[in-house]
């Protein structure tokens, strides 16, 4: 039963959000990250569906984001609450439908990372927060409101969060119902039903109210909290959000923050299979700042600190394989691997090594229609490399010249330092090749 001071509030907040509902024949898109504020606004909204079944019909989609990189006990939780919303939803037959939402591989942290060697992400160069959450999300919701002419979004977003998040809410326009138009999705209205809400008020409710309506618990997601000693990582659907990382439950690869609180808290509390996890993580923030891991040249030709190399590419896809033995999960989809290998045979590689790294490390991946060299064309090559004699290690090392070192030969003196390479390169295979042909002759 829950307290009169609680109680109220939440009668409150579900007379408003039927309210809202009866107004106008806009879907609602429900972002839920599954931390304890979206917990709380879709719990609400569940249960005012419920609640009014007889009448409800409009769509509820529950929008839920997967980057690929969430902590493996976070979207564990997120996948089985999901699950359940579905098969409860069903039964009861609500109109509410649930999507969970990831990057295309091209989007991808892996993708970006170890396909195109984007270095670690940084608070100044945060790739991964557009490319990850901000684009799959948008072209879902997009979608939706070109289908109905208009959306209105339910975030779980609250004033009591932080000062900057409640000058930013206060200083936002808002309709007589509460609505204000997102700033980068055309034909969307915001609502935060729960923005007046305190953390205390978030955590009673969550405490007294411990059985959700769709019929599983919330101990579950207490007991993240209390290892981790954090926040959640709210959806995020333009730059403006906070990073993730720190105390909230963050992508486990974050290197956009010092050290990432969330999962030294859930390793202190006894979950040591994350600890791979970590020092990986660790490994991946160091070696941003290692130029000798990088290209001096930037990925559209101009001078600078560049992409991750060739070699630190295949290294990264190699440690990762080594902290998926150790932890037993699966950290990288077949399709990133795949993508990975059809950047890499564009790039700068003409045997498969990713595909290679990937079977050493037994995982089997097929590679997709156009992500590499044609049968007929692979034959070609492999027969050109015989018939002439020429090393494959040597075609790499010519591809990886032009491709790693020397982007651009409009840059003053690359094309004469590129002559210069390709000699020393061929000189070396020659000298390996004699060497080997001697020692033939013992």
């Amino acid at each position: 039963m829950l307290q009169s001071g609680i109680h109220f509030l939440v009668e409150q907040t579900k007379e408003e959000l039927l309210s809202l509902y009866n107004s106008d024949a806009r879907p609602w898109v429900i972002a839920f990250s599954g931390g304890k504020d979206s917990t709380v606004l879709l719990h609400l909204i569940y249960e005012m569906l419920l609640e009014n079944r007889e009448t409800v019909s409009k769509p509820v989609i529950v929008l839920c984001s997967d980057t690929g990189v969430e902590p493996p006990n976070v979207l564990t939780y997120i996948k089985k609450t999901l699950r359940s919303i579905i098969q409860h939803s069903n039964k009861h037959a609500l109109p509410l439908n649930v999507k969970l939402i990831r990057p295309l591989p091209e989007e991808s942290f892996w993708g970006m990372l170890i396909g195109k060697g984007y270095p670690s992400p940084t608070r100044w160069f945060r790739w991964c927060t557009s490319r990850m959450k901000i684009r799959p999300a948008r072209k879902i919701i997009e979608k939706i409101a070109k289908e109905y002419g208009s959306v209105i979004l339910l975030l779980g977003t609250r004033h009591d969060e932080s000062t900057a998040r409640k000058n930013r809410m206060e200083g936002r326009e808002y309709s007589q119902r509460g609505l204000n138009p997102h700033h980068e999705i055309p034909n969307a209205l915001v609502a935060a039903p729960i923005a007046n809400w305190t953390t205390d008020q978030v955590w009673d409710f969550l405490n007294e109210e411990n059985t959700s309506p769709w019929g599983s618990s919330h101990d579950e997601l207490r007991e993240l909290y209390r290892k981790a000693t954090g926040g959640e990582c709210h959806f995020v659907l333009d730059m403006l959000s906070p990073s993730c990382g720190g105390s909230r439950f963050g992508c486990w690869t974050c290197t956009v923050v010092k050290e990432d609180v969330s999962m030294k808290g859930f390793i202190t509390s006894g979950e040591n299979w994350m600890l791979p996890l970590n020092q990986f993580r660790n490994w991946l923030k160091a070696i941003r700042e290692d130029m000798t891991m990088r290209l001096s040249y930037r990925r559209n030709g101009t001078e600078g600190p560049g992409p991750f190399s060739s070699d630190t590419r295949k290294q990264i896809l190699t440690r990762l394989f080594e902290v998926e033995k150790k932890t037993g999960l699966t950290l990288i989809s077949d399709k990133d691997i795949a993508y990975i290998q059809q950047i890499w045979t564009e790039e700068f590689d003409s045997r498969d090594t990713a595909l290679a790294i990937a079977k050493a490390a037994g995982r089997e991946v097929e590679m997709m229609n156009g992500f590499s060299l044609s049968p007929m064309r692979q034959k070609l090559l492999d027969d050109l490399l015989k018939e002439y004699e020429i090393s494959p290690d040597l075609v790499e090392k010519l591809l990886s010249l032009v491709t790693d070192k020397y982007p651009s030969l409009g840059v003053w003196g690359a094309k004469a330092g590129l002559s210069r390479d390709i000699q020393e390169a061929i000189g070396r295979a020659i000298v390996m090749k004699s060497t080997a042909d001697n020692s033939n002759d013992i």
